[in-house]
């Protein structure tokens, strides 16, 4: 267990901005900073981060929070996982109390699976630098590739011994439990093996750890010695997919390039571990690998929140081509600016930049890159002069113009076409728009199943702003993911929503002051008191409990020196707290100070008894309906006696409610 102050301490320690800076590339805007979403595919910067507020927030699909909550999200921490990682990157060292049994069964089994990993990238490197053979064979293998030891450093490479129990029986040794190096794939079992040891899936081969956004290690990849290779069909093998790892969601080098990518704005798309490495090497940092997996929508929305501009650089073979093709139209579709360069001779990024200095690497870059247009007009044109052939290469061509979103770039691409194809530019045009409409048709149908499934979620009751979501049947929970459009259509604010809003944002407030109450006392009422003893004399309260909560500790922390609610509740430990504190206290977050809008106390009471009023105008008309439905259902005549009298009776509170709200208060 962390301690309250320590808790404190890495809170206000962790800088909002230089946290999911990490993350996302932020540009200053006013007082605030403004990026690429991190939690949904965000074409444009909606994510906005406060230093004065400590927290950040997207205005599409409403996730943010302070660093910690921001930390959980991103990674999938837990709470203590989440203040563990910000202490580790602020160095701020952590006493923890000794775990109960219980709690120790309830530590996460993805931090288990992260720990595992670490250690393993650990022992690699140990064998690597440290053992007889590591050093013979493996450290031999990366010298002779011309990899540098600063490098082997940089990217935590090592090597497994030519042994198949060797790692396994490491690992044991040490007390990490045998299912965890089979759920990360460190190992495997062999059916009918005599073996009590798991295999090591890596043996014999130099290590290449896969290191995730966050500087955590997520899988390896190991390859076969050069000595071994001939006859291989297989010379590089991957962690399979895990809990922690999906191959088609990372990225190669990234953690080691996403800074240089933000300040270059600027990334080197290329294929494998050793092209990576030696552009590093070379001095190029802004590069990542897909390591032959077709390019993925996930991995572009990684590159596209530190940048807009890439460059796809592959071998100039038949495969480095296809590769290119494959990946330029999610791109285009994604809102990337898009370069192709093939290199010459048949050489890979490895090999052209052992030959080659930054510079002269960057020239040639600078010199011989391509737009996808001219890319895809020469791979697919040259030499054709088959007009079917021809006519089929110009639909790809403007197929791929199709799917950028931007019309002014679509009709500069369209001109360009036009120039270098030949064919008029209304010609290309209508073609440009047939695809257009064919894949908004395939948008449309897509929405429409995204907009049922969200019918679905409808049907249930939805409490607060949490939208978490219950269902009946399962009794799980799910948070629902909706997209853009249907976060503008969700359901308005209630009036419990907003008294919440009041007293996080001005509980602390004195509303009334020097009033006498009952027993002739002179008293003062703080927004939270006086929202508190207007429920409790109706005997009401809040149907999400976790209100209740709020309510509750905002008046109990009332009278505290310098006490605001909006600071605790924001910087709550309870992670659901402070999300939906941040949630509501949103809408100032792109405002400065000068700008937003200040209530006097009158208007904040005008509005505080307003709300009130209508909160029991909606606890009324629900009241209302349940007993209609009861009317309509009951067969006991002396019950329906009973619920018409109460019916009338309920219709006259509700109808001087109504007139309180119309009359004499402002609306």
């Amino acid at each position: 267990m962390i301690d309250r102050a320590t808790i404190e301490r890495i809170k206000d320690t962790a800088d909002i901005v230089d946290v999911v800076s990490d993350f996302v590339s932020l540009k200053k805007v006013g007082i605030n900073y403004r990026g690429l979403c991190p939690f949904h595919n965000d074409h444009t910067p909606s994510f906005y981060v406060s230093p004065t507020r400590r927290s950040c927030h997207c205005f599409v699909c409403g996730e943010g929070g302070d660093s910690v909550s921001f930390i959980m999200k991103h990674e999938q921490l837990t709470y203590p996982e989440a203040l563990r990682w910000l202490a580790n990157k602020y160095h701020i060292e952590i006493q923890e109390t000794e775990l109960t049994d219980e709690q120790k069964k309830e530590q996460s089994e993805r931090e288990a699976m992260f720990i595992v990993n670490e250690w393993a990238a650990n022992y690699f490197k140990d064998i690597l630098q440290n053992d007889v053979d590591g050093r013979a064979v493996g450290l031999q293998y990366f010298r002779s590739r011309g990899i540098r030891d600063d490098i082997i450093e940089k990217f935590r490479l090592g090597f497994c011994l030519n042994d198949r129990h060797a790692m396994a029986d490491a690992a044991l040794k040490q007390g990490y439990k045998a299912e965890y190096l089979l759920k990360v794939g460190l190992c495997y079992n062999i059916e009918n093996s005599k073996s009590t040891l798991p295999f090591d899936r890596f043996y014999g081969r130099a290590i290449f750890p896969w290191i995730g956004i966050s500087g955590k290690v997520v899988a390896f990849g190991g390859r076969v010695l050069d000595s071994r290779t001939k006859g291989i069909n297989q010379k590089y093998v991957n962690s399979p997919d895990s809990d922690i790892f999906h191959k088609d969601h990372e990225l190669y080098g990234i953690f080691q390039a996403k800074k240089t990518i933000a300040k270059e704005n600027l990334v080197y798309m290329v294929e494998g571990y050793t092209d990576v490495i030696s552009m590093h090497q070379c001095g190029i940092e802004n590069v990542v690998a897909n390591s032959g997996t077709a390019l993925s929508e996930h991995q572009i929305h990684i590159l596209h929140r530190f940048t807009s501009n890439i460059v796809l650089l592959y071998d100039g073979d038949a495969a480095g081509i296809k590769a290119a093709l494959r990946g330029t139209d999610m791109l285009l579709k994604e809102g990337m600016n898009v370069k192709v360069m093939l290199l010459p001779d048949g050489q890979d990024p490895d090999e052209f930049a052992k030959k080659n200095t930054a510079e002269e690497f960057r020239a040639y870059i600078k010199d011989h890159q391509m737009d996808f247009i001219a890319f895809k007009t020469k791979v697919l044109l040259d030499g054709v002069t088959d007009p079917h052939e021809r006519s089929e290469a110009i639909s790809s061509i403007i197929k791929s113009v199709s799917v950028i979103g931007d019309p002014i770039v679509r009709d500069a691409y369209i001109q360009d076409c036009s120039a270098r194809l030949g064919f008029s530019e209304q010609t290309l045009t209508t073609k440009m728009n047939e695809e257009i409409r064919s894949y908004r048709e395939e948008e449309r149908k897509a929405e429409l199943r995204e907009q049922q499934r969200a019918k679905e979620y409808q049907e249930y009751p939805k409490h607060g702003l949490l939208d978490n979501v219950k269902n009946p049947a399962t009794q799980t929970t799910t948070i629902p993911k909706p997209d853009a459009q249907q976060y503008k259509s969700r359901k308005r604010e209630t009036s419990a929503d907003l008294l919440i809003k009041m007293i996080i944002q001005h509980g602390e407030k004195i509303l009334y002051d020097n009033i006498t109450d009952n027993d002739g006392n002179t008293i003062s009422l703080t927004v939270a008191q006086f929202i508190q003893y207007n429920l409790e004399a109706d005997n009401l309260q809040f149907s999400n409990q976790m209100y209740n909560d709020i309510l509750q500790e905002a008046v109990e922390h009332t009278g505290e020196e310098n006490f605001s609610c909006e600071h605790y509740f924001t910087s709550h430990p309870d992670y659901d707290i402070s999300s939906l504190a941040i949630k509501l206290t949103s809408d100032a977050i792109t405002l400065s100070k000068s700008m937003e809008v200040k209530l006097s106390i009158e208007q904040l009471r005008d509005k505080i008894e307003h709300l009130l009023y209508e909160f029991r105008r909606e606890y009324i008309t629900n009241k209302l309906t349940k007993i209609r439905n009861e009317i309509k259902t009951t067969t006991d005549s002396e019950r329906q006696m009973e619920l018409i009298v109460e019916l009338q009776n309920t219709e006259k509170i509700l109808t001087a409610i109504a007139k309180k709200i119309g009359g004499s208060l402002k609306a």
